[in-house]
Order: C-alpha cells, then sequence, then structure tokens
C-alpha cells in the first residue's frame, strides 16, 4: 500500500485501521485526502490478511467536511470542473459503502457535512458522546449531494429530511436516536465498544461477511445505482457553479452572512 500524507493506515492482526491524519484542520477533506482514501479503502478490500476496518480521526474531531482551501478552489470551478471534482468525492464513498468487508465508523469527535458522509457509508458506527453531528450545505448555499443517498440509507426520510434542510446541529444521543450511530459512549467507553463489536465480528466467517453484505446490497440496491451516484455529482456541481452557490461558499470564505440573508 502507498505512503500517504493524509491519511494514516494500520494493520493490527486481522484489523486495518485508517485514522483520518489532517488534524490541524479537523480532518477535513481536500483532493488528496478523498484520492487516498479511495485508494486505501480499495486495497485493504483486496488485503486477505484483514478482515474488518475501523476508520477514526487523529486529533480532537472526526471530519470537519471540506478543507476551506478547497472550498476556495471549487469556487473558481467551471460546472465541468465541478462535475469532475464532485465525481471523486462520489467514487471514495461509493468505494467505502461498496467494501465487501464489514466496517466500523469509530467517530472520535465531531463529524460534519462529508464526514458524516463517511459515517453513513460504513457499516456500523460508534461516537463518543460529545460528538455533534450537522448537515451544514445548505447554509453555504450548496446541498449535500453526493453524502445524500448513504445519510438517507442510515437514518431515513424524516430524519434526512429535516437535518438536511435545517442544517442543524445535532448531538451524539440524537444521532443515535435517528440511526445515524448504533453506540454513543463516553470518550473512556469507546475504544472497548468498538473492540467488543470487533471481537464478535472477528468470530465471523470471512466468505459469510462478504455473501452477508452482498445480500444487504441486494435488499436495498435500487439506492445505489450508477445513475443515482452519477446523478449526485452533477447536481452538486451545478448548484456550487449556481450564483447561490458561489455566493454561498464566498461569504462562508469571507466570514460575512450570505446576500440570501440581508434581501429575506
Amino acid at each position: 500500500m502507498s505512503d500517504f500524507e493524509t491519511i494514516q493506515v494500520e494493520q493490527e492482526q486481522k484489523v486495518a485501521r485508517v485514522w483520518l491524519n489532517r488534524p490541524d484542520v479537523r480532518n477535513a477533506f481536500n483532493e488528496q485526502m478523498i484520492a487516498e482514501l479511495t485508494e486505501a479503502f480499495s486495497a485493504i478490500d483486496k488485503d486477505s490478511s484483514s478482515k474488518v476496518m475501523v476508520l477514526s480521526g487523529r486529533g480532537s474531531a472526526f471530519c470537519a467536511g471540506a478543507d476551506l482551501n478547497w472550498m476556495r478552489k471549487m469556487s473558481g470551478y467551471s460546472f465541468d470542473e465541478n462535475c469532475a471534482d464532485a465525481s471523486r468525492l462520489a467514487l471514495m464513498l461509493r468505494t467505502l459503502y461498496e467494501m465487501k468487508k464489514p466496517t466500523i465508523a469509530c467517530v472520535n469527535g465531531h463529524a460534519f457535512a462529508g464526514g458524516m458522509g463517511l459515517v453513513s457509508a460504513c457499516d456500523i458506527a460508534v461516537s463518543v458522546d460529545s460528538a455533534l453531528f450537522c448537515l451544514s450545505e445548505t447554509k453555504l448555499g450548496l446541498i449535500p449531494a453526493t453524502i445524500g443517498p448513504y445519510v438517507f440509507s442510515a437514518v431515513g426520510r424524516r430524519a434526512a429530511t429535516r437535518y438536511m434542510v435545517s442544517a442543524e446541529r445535532f448531538d451524539a444521543i440524537e444521532a443515535k436516536r435517528i440511526g445515524l450511530v448504533h453506540e454513543a459512549v463516553s470518550d473512556s467507553q469507546v475504544q472497548s465498544t468498538v473492540d467488543s463489536i470487533l471481537e464478535n465480528i472477528l468470530l465471523g466467517g470471512t466468505n459469510a461477511h462478504r455473501e452477508t453484505k452482498s445480500l444487504i446490497d441486494l435488499i436495498d440496491r435500487s439506492m445505489f445505482s450508477d445513475v443515482l451516484i452519477n446523478e449526485t455529482a452533477t447536481r452538486i456541481a451545478r448548484v456550487r457553479a449556481s450564483e447561490e452557490g458561489k455566493e454561498g461558499i464566498q461569504s462562508f470564505l469571507e466570514k460575512r452572512k450570505p446576500n440570501w440573508i440581508d434581501s429575506n
């Protein structure tokens, strides 16, 4: 596996651990992290030495969503450039979601926007009870498009609608109530909780895990068709390239209110 700059990959017995490793920016995404995660997820899934993967973040946050410098670059992209950029994020999330091995999100801190997409795309999620969650896109004049299918699948239409539209922050207790995470525990308990789940997973057969995930995918396949995944990338590209999308990102970067708040 390649040497990475924005993530760390560790192998511990039969467990592959992937760490988001940009703690100085709260593990926010940029193009490099997206590419490295895609490569790591694909490689781990093909590696017979691991049976399960755990995804977590270094530092105090799980993932803050998009990196500010990446957002600044996106604000100047054309529609076609936005399509290509969004497609890379969509591919990374799909690669994670379609891994044949069980995946666990160990949510060590706040998970915003794309960070919620990572949590939703994992099979199992355990969170510290101090974590906050937010689908913040509409406050920036954007939409949670590429992460949308995974969030929708995790929490259902009613909860997805509320938090996608309102962009409210909510805590780990609410995240557990709506099904985004399975457990919300204290910081001192999070590792033992993950270890307990791992212990049970490791008792299962590798082929049985693969076939079980395939069965689940068969039952729920319509949510993740090629048409839908491509459409999510196209829609976020269209919104990013719109006047409102550009204004939303620019106002966020300039730390001011977007013009639609002043005009309403």
